[in-house]
Formats: structure tokens, C-alpha cells, sequence
């Protein structure tokens, strides 16, 4: 493909080795992000018992870290866009895997809710840098495969998040080791993500030549009407999968197994759930070309799937059917990622398009970061145990179906959008 990426400097090159390696480190870094949110599911049950916690306690640990992700996470993608991604990435990095380690060491309710805290600021615009790296790497026909990879990376951290979290925990020292363990590769990869190659900051300048301040920039994300649809059904998305953080307790109560066991048994799902990025972002790509809606088309329909096939599982306890039900919705519910995450740079210009996937996390873990705790809650009121929490998470799972109607709304303006912003090209970074 001919490489139009010069505008004034050194080219920033599209495509090659380098783009590879920006995606192979940009995966591993977000499988290890998700190793450290899915290790305190794995280990959720031991640690409630050690240290005498609610199911609400619990619940808000797990709303405190996704809501730190959604305070923390737009005005870091306002500095990745301002200033580096690559320095971004290293440092957000090493500063989550720090407090990974101290979650370890915590004794008490505040110990661990602290930390955790800290934990969801470090990660907070790491999706947006990465996003926003890997698909200037690649040219356009290739984005939705290339995040299909990248999106691949979230069920491989959760599966080894809560495979090797359970079984550390079981056999290793209980639920502090992971914390631990995790931590280290953490940083290692934070240290290699400095020596990414990075494409030039470009001034988001407004019509009198000054920078755009953040509101601004805010304000124009939000005067384009897919995104706006985007952002909502991402926050009924993240009702869904907030659901998961719970499973592993859901599954050592009613099966009575230990941690290890309920993680081999999330993994398998997670595992499962592979399959679900590149199929999706090969779907996507192929319904792109023949309908200009059908990035859109494909997350509306995953997510109405994966909603009836979740509580369904939930229904049948995961026994027979309903662990079948369980797998499939692993493969479905990560089919709709690619899709989106190239819908919030298919629509904006590359000025803001970090910014456009910090957005993207604000909306979900404002509107859907309450669902663990709001899970936590519906349980004890209804008296915990299996049951209440039972109830709860299917009550949760509703998002899904609302996350489908966001979608499909938002499909009727994606092409027109998408139209008004063909033709930026991108400089090298010097």
C-alpha cells in the first residue's frame, strides 16, 4: 500500500516490523491488565472470608477500581494525545503493577480498597494509548484485524488471570501471592514499552491557532452522533461484564470448590472467549465492505446474544446447558470489541483519537462501573448466599440488551460520520 504519511517531517511509517512489535507489546501489556483485574475475582471469595467482608464491601472494592479507571482515564488520554503514547504506556504500566504489589499486602477493607483504587488510575488511559498507537501503525483496511489481536489479549489476561490467580492462591501462599507474582512481568514490559516507536503529537488547534483545551475537545466528541450512542452502549456493555468479576465466588458457593478449582472452571470460559476478537474483527471487516453500517451491525447483534446466553447460564447454574451457555457467551461477548474500538477512530481525527478512547472508558465505567457493587448490594439484601447472588447477576446482565439498542441507534449515523474525517494523514515522531 503506498505510504502517504508524510506531511512536513520524517514519515512516520505505516505497517513493517515496527508495527508489529508496537502490537505484540501493546497485547501483552493489556493481557497483563487484565491479569491484575480478573486476579482479585479469582480470589474474591478467600479474601471476603480472611478479612470478614460484605458481599457490599466486596462489590465496592470492585466499583472503586472501575470508577478510578473512569475518573482518571480522560484527562490521561487528553495527555497521551498531548504528549507522548509510548511514555504513556511505560509509565501507566509500572505504576499498576506497583500497586498490584501492594494490594497484596493489604489487611483490612481499606488496604485492599486503596490500592485497588490506584491500581484502576494506573490503567486508566492505557487503552486509549494503545488503541491509538496500534491503528496509526496499520493502515485502515487492517484495523479491525490488528485490534481483533490486541482485543485478543483481554480473555488470554483473564483466563490467566484467574487460572494462575486461583491456582497461586490455593497452592502458593493464598490470596496475597498473586498480587505479588503478577506485579513483576508488569513492569518488565513497562520498561520495554519506552522504546516503542511513536508517531508526532499533532495540535488539535482551534480556528484562531491556540490549542484546544479539554472541554473543547470533549465537546466536539460529543457533538458526533455515533459516538455518542458509542459511549452509552459501552456503559450498558460494561454492566455485562462487570458480572464476571463475581463468577468465580458464584461458582465456589453453589459448587462448593476451592479458588483454584472456580478459576480453572473461569478460564475455560475466558479461554473460550479467544476466539471471540479476531472472528468478531474479521466479521466486522467483512460486513464493512458490503454494508457501511456494519461495524455497528455486528456489536448490536453480540451484544443482544450475549446478554440471553449469560443469564441463561446463570439460570441452569452452569451445570450441563448451562456451562455450554457459558462458553458461548465468552466467544460472542468479545466478537462485538474490535468492531467498537475501531469505531471510535473511524470517526474522529487523529488529534483527538486518544482522547476518543479515553472517552469511551469514562462512559463505560461511569454508567456500568456501579454494577459490582450494585450486585454486592442486591445479594445482601436478599440474603446472600447462592440465591441472592444468583438473582443479582442475572438482574445485571440485562446490560447486554441495552447495549445492543445503543448500537444499532448508532449504526444510522456511523457512515456519514465517518466520511467527514477521510484523508488526515500523520507525521513521524522526531
Amino acid at each position: 500500500m503506498k505510504d502517504n504519511t508524510k506531511i512536513n517531517g520524517k514519515k512516520f511509517k505505516v505497517g513493517g516490523a515496527g508495527a508489529y512489535f508496537t502490537l505484540i507489546v501493546c497485547s501483552l501489556l493489556m493481557a497483563m491488565n487484565f491479569m491484575d483485574r480478573m486476579v482479585l475475582s479469582a480470589v474474591l471469595e478467600p479474601m471476603k472470608i480472611d478479612l470478614g467482608l460484605s458481599d457490599t464491601q466486596v462489590g465496592l472494592i470492585n466499583t472503586a477500581f472501575l470508577l478510578s479507571i473512569a475518573f482518571f482515564s480522560f484527562p490521561v488520554s487528553y495527555l497521551v494525545d498531548r504528549w507522548s503514547r509510548r511514555k504513556s504506556l511505560a509509565i501507566m504500566a509500572i505504576i499498576w503493577s506497583f500497586f498490584t504489589f501492594i494490594t497484596g499486602l493489604g489487611k483490612s477493607f481499606i488496604g485492599v480498597l486503596i490500592p485497588r483504587t490506584m491500581v484502576g488510575a494506573g490503567e486508566a488511559g492505557f487503552s486509549a494509548a494503545g488503541t491509538a498507537m496500534i491503528t496509526a501503525s496499520f493502515p485502515a483496511e487492517k484495523r479491525s484485524r490488528v485490534l481483533g489481536i490486541f482485543n485478543m489479549s483481554v480473555p488470554i489476561g483473564m483466563a490467566l488471570g484467574v487460572v494462575l490467580g486461583g491456582y497461586i492462591s490455593t497452592n502458593h501462599g493464598g490470596w496475597r501471592a498473586p498480587f505479588i507474582v503478577f506485579a513483576i512481568p508488569g513492569i518488565i514490559l513497562g520498561i520495554i514499552a519506552f522504546f516503542l516507536k511513536d508517531y508526532k503529537t499533532i495540535e488539535n488547534l482551534d480556528n484562531t491557532g491556540k490549542r484546544e483545551g479539554i472541554f473543547v475537545s470533549t465537546r466536539k466528541l460529543l457533538q458526533i452522533p455515533t459516538l455518542r450512542w458509542l459511549y452509552l452502549g459501552y456503559g450498558f456493555l460494561q454492566m455485562l461484564t462487570s458480572v464476571l468479576i463475581w463468577v468465580p465466588a458464584y461458582l465456589m458457593r453453589s459448587h462448593k470448590i476451592s479458588e483454584a478449582e472456580a478459576g480453572i472452571f473461569m478460564g475455560g470460559i475466558a479461554l473460550m472467549s479467544i476466539l471471540g476478537a479476531p472472528i468478531g474483527g474479521f466479521l466486522a471487516d467483512l460486513w464493512q465492505r458490503k454494508n457501511k453500517k456494519g461495524r455497528m451491525y455486528l456489536p448490536a447483534l453480540s451484544q443482544f446474544i450475549s446478554a440471553i446466553l449469560l443469564a441463561g447460564a446463570f439460570f441452569c447454574e452452569f451445570k450441563g446447558i448451562g456451562l455450554l451457555l457459558g462458553y458461548a457467551y465468552g466467544v460472542i461477548a468479545v466478537m462485538s470489541l474490535p468492531a467498537l474500538g475501531a469505531v471510535s477512530q473511524d470517526v474522529v481525527t487523529p488529534a483527538i483519537k486518544g482522547m476518543s478512547t479515553g472517552l469511551t472508558v469514562v462512559a463505560m465505567y461511569f454508567i456500568g462501573g456501579w454494577a459490582p457493587y450494585a450486585v454486592g448490594g442486591i445479594s445482601d439484601m436478599l440474603g446472600g448466599g447462592v440465591i441472592g447472588l444468583k438473582i443479582a447477576l442475572m438482574i445485571m446482565s440485562s446490560g447486554g440488551i441495552l447495549a445492543g439498542i445503543c448500537f444499532w441507534i448508532g449504526s444510522r449515523h456511523y457512515p456519514s460520520d465517518m466520511d467527514k474525517v477521510k484523508g488526515i494523514t500523520l507525521e513521524g515522531e522526531r
